[in-house]
């Protein structure tokens, strides 16, 4: 198998869930660090205009989305499971639901005044205000709750969230699922980069006892690399996804070979453009040519991100 190359940050909730799910599945992968912000010239010559985080690369393949990323990682190593048999329907619906409405939630609450200071306490004035253009870029389409709602809601959540594990460690049982990485990595941001807002985790100490138990998972094993390598890897690589679900499901009228983009429902919208090779009940598959990067095959799941014809 080629390396599993992870593109990420260290402060990205989303890239911890990725990271735990290695961990989880005790995988071996290369860790390229890259920036919190745009511009990102490294990982838009692999995505062709996509630029949330994480992204995970195996050679010339790109993957995009954290629920995207789990499912490669189950192809990869099937155990132990993210989608345990006769669980798999309410696992994904649990994971999307922390992956969206859990996860805006908490992360307008950690983002509140005093939670803001904290995150950027020790960076330049300028960082935390690019920071903050660069998501009300990204986060266009999105409904912002206010930090009092934010608040309320968060509470509510917290409390939904302790009901699942009075019986069991984990939120669906006695292992973790992809809907347990879904809805840590929110609350990891509330507890680890910005501990002043921590408290609302105080009145549900069963979350707290499997967030410990959620963290001692780990990340496996991790060796650095750097963006050129990457790059290098993916030049110098073919082609060949490890997705098996091949099946054309047509929604479109838009026959395989066209020249299509896909972007992000919501969130992170910038399109990325190439020839359609896969549009499959799962994911879509793009490929397009890099310069530096050369052929890639970049790959979006089906849910949340949208098709469309090429602007001739």
């Amino acid at each position: 198998m080629t390396d599993i190359i992870l593109h990420h940050y260290a402060t990205s909730p989303f890239s911890e869930k990725i990271r735990l799910v290695l961990g989880y599945k005790k995988l071996a992968w290369k860790s390229v660090i890259i920036p919190a912000i745009s511009p990102k010239p490294e990982v838009l010559a692999l995505t062709g205009g996509y630029r949330k985080t994480p992204i995970l690369q195996i050679g010339a393949d790109v993957y995009c989305d954290s629920a995207l990323i789990c499912d490669v990682l189950e192809h990869l190593q099937p155990e132990p499971t993210l989608y345990p048999e006769g669980m798999q329907g309410v696992a994904r619906i649990t994971a999307q639901w922390a992956d969206t409405t859990l996860f805006w939630a908490a992360m307008a609450y950690n983002f509140s005044a005093q939670g803001a200071a904290q995150a950027f306490a020790g960076a330049p004035p300028e960082f935390a205000k690019a920071f903050a253009e660069d998501r009300g870029k990204m986060s266009a389409g999105v409904t912002r709750l206010r930090p009092a709602d934010a608040t309320a809601a968060y509470k509510s959540y917290l409390r939904r969230l302790a009901n699942m594990l009075e019986s069991n460690p984990f939120l669906l049982g006695a292992a973790p699922t992809v809907a347990d990485f879904a809805a840590y990595h929110p609350l990891w941001f509330s507890r680890t980069r910005v501990p002043v807002m921590a408290g609302i985790l105080d009145a549900t100490p069963v979350v707290v006892d499997w967030m410990d138990r959620m963290a001692a998972l780990g990340h496996g094993q991790m060796e650095k690399y750097s963006a050129t390598e990457a790059i290098a890897v993916c030049a110098a690589s073919t082609v060949a996804s490890v997705l098996n679900d091949t099946a054309f499901q047509d929604e479109h009228g838009i026959p395989l070979g066209s020249r299509v983009t896909v972007a992000a429902e919501s969130f992170g919208s910038e399109p990325t453009e190439g020839e359609l090779i896969a549009a499959t009940r799962m994911h879509y598959t793009l490929r397009r040519v890099d310069e530096r990067a050369g052929t890639v095959q970049v790959h979006f799941p089906r849910i949340g991100y949208v098709l469309k014809k090429a602007e001739a």
